[in-house]
């Protein structure tokens, strides 16, 4: 099994419909060192920056006028979106409808409704809907934090602690970014990527939101009604977690985010710095580790990433052995369940 997935399917042909966000560019580069290929693109954005940035990264690939030259097409097994956010449950169900495999940026729905309408198409159709959670998915520290919790080297974890700061960027950030309809709220949008890892750390399938909180912070300089700052605290019988996002990384930060993880077992704890290690190591992925024996340090940056050739390896064979169907809808609900309490307490004060 691990020799198939460490070769990807030729097979497999991608067409791309949504270019509205950056990270378009992460997932179409990550199937195309898989091995798949891409049959084309959809030139539509709001944000043509996006464009420009995709062209000049992939001078090679096809610019198409629509959507239906893709759909259509009997060849494409696959369509991987990272369009405006409340757009892509639809275009993903529609790319369902005839017969293709979706892949999209997070978040993948911005409404339980959404998430009604793609778990029926999943159910009718046998396609897979997935969805790349970037700080796990494409963070080589985290993919190698998580195979060593499951090995036992901290013993059966308890708590995760995850924080996701991110650059606000607002004078290039496009109207629909502000626009709490568009992306569903800063606990659907970011914090999706700490409720993955919650589950997949402590080995869950399901969790409650004992406690979700979005605001916005600071001085008011425009967007008042963007919340910059959330907190979600999730908890099942044996586990805690605690995720914070926010839209305060400082310009003198040298990268967009200092996205970190903290994973705490009965046996030893681990730490991750996903992006860098301030007045540290150079570089990214840095892990640390704590056990019985001592402390160490892993440099995690050449490990080979995981997920894509996964993913390819379960649109040929229809398995799940990148991330199951169920993880990825558990992980939307949770999220739209803890965007849905914060903003009913929000509007008690």
């Amino acid at each position: 099994m691990a020799d198939t997935m460490n070769t990807a399917p030729k097979a497999v042909q991608f067409g791309v419909i949504g270019i509205d966000h950056r990270h378009i560019y992460h997932l179409i580069q990550g199937l195309l060192d898989a091995g798949a290929a891409c049959a084309g693109y959809v030139k539509n954005t709001t944000d043509p920056k996006v464009l420009e940035g995709l062209q000049q990264r992939f001078p090679q690939l096809q610019a198409c006028l629509n959507a239906d030259e893709l759909l259509q097409n009997p060849r494409i097994n696959l369509i991987v979106c990272a369009a405006v956010p409340a757009q892509r449950a639809d275009i993903a169900i529609e790319a369902m409808r005839h017969g293709k495999d979706v892949l999209v940026d997070k978040p993948g729905v911005t409404t339980a409704e959404q998430l009604m309408r793609v778990q029926k198409m999943v159910r009718e159709s046998g396609r897979i809907f997935s969805i790349c959670f970037s700080e796990r998915h494409i963070v080589p520290a985290v993919q190698h934090a998580l195979a060593l919790v499951q090995d036992g080297a901290i013993g059966t974890p308890i708590q995760t602690l995850g924080i996701g700061p991110h650059r606000l960027n607002a004078a290039i950030r496009p109207p629909w970014f502000f626009d709490q309809v568009q992306i569903g709220g800063i606990l659907i949008d970011i914090a999706s990527h700490q409720i993955d890892q919650f589950l997949c750390f402590t080995s869950n399938t399901d969790a409650q939101v004992v406690h979700s909180h979005v605001g916005h912070y600071g001085e008011a300089k425009g967007h008042t009604d963007f919340d910059n700052f959330g907190e979600v605290i999730l908890q099942t019988p044996a586990h805690r977690g605690y995720v914070r996002v926010d839209w305060f990384t400082p310009d003198g930060l040298p990268t967009w985010g200092d996205g970190r993880l903290f994973v705490m077992g009965t046996k030893g704890s681990i730490e991750i710095r996903k992006y860098l290690d301030i007045e540290g190591r150079t570089g990214t992925n840095h892990l640390f580790l704590a056990d019985q024996h001592g402390t160490q340090y892993i440099d995690c940056s050449n490990i080979p990433l995981k997920f894509f050739n996964q993913f390819l390896h379960d649109v040929t064979e229809r398995s799940e052995t990148c991330m199951t169907q169920a993880h990825v809808f558990k992980v939307c609900e949770l999220a739209l369940q803890a965007q849905s309490l914060a903003m009913e307490r929000k509007a008690l004060t």
